[in-house]
């Protein structure tokens, strides 16, 4: 996958465009973030449905290698929450909250799109509404 295509895909996901998944997605993708695993596109869609109810979210690509067979992107996410919710995919937020993730993502690539997700954490932050920061351990 070129870094244009991959530029493409963020931009959707950033703009949560859940069809960005159809396309660029084999139908069974299998991704591990944590402890959490996600097995197929739905799975996917259902993950980023609850997190985008929430919250709004941004990747930024800091680094991007690939070939045809892979890639590995180091980005920093940043969430946002546009309102109260106590029971969200990082537990209860307050409208102002955010989040932080900084850390490597590797995509292995078949046909042309991604088969399997990894990410490793480097770190997780919450900043809440109030200014308190808090350094947090993997959120799944």
């Amino acid at each position: 996958m070129d870094r244009s295509s991959f530029d493409h895909y963020i931009r959707r996901f950033n703009a949560q465009d859940a069809t960005a998944f159809d396309d660029y997605l084999a139908p069974d993708v299998r991704v591990l973030n944590g402890g959490l695993v996600l097995d197929g596109i739905d799975a996917m869609k259902a993950h980023y449905a609850k997190i985008w109810a929430t919250f709004f979210e941004v990747i930024h690509v800091e680094r991007f290698v690939a070939d045809e067979h892979s890639a590995a992107v180091q980005m920093w996410t940043h969430f946002s929450a546009q309102r109260e919710d106590a029971a969200s995919t990082f537990g209860a937020v307050r409208c102002g909250d955010r989040f932080d993730f900084r850390g490597i993502v590797m995509y292995r690539i078949e046909g042309g799109r991604f088969a399997e997700i990894r990410v490793a954490y480097n770190s997780f932050t919450r900043s809440d509404a109030d200014g308190r920061v808090l350094q947090l351990g993997i959120p799944h």
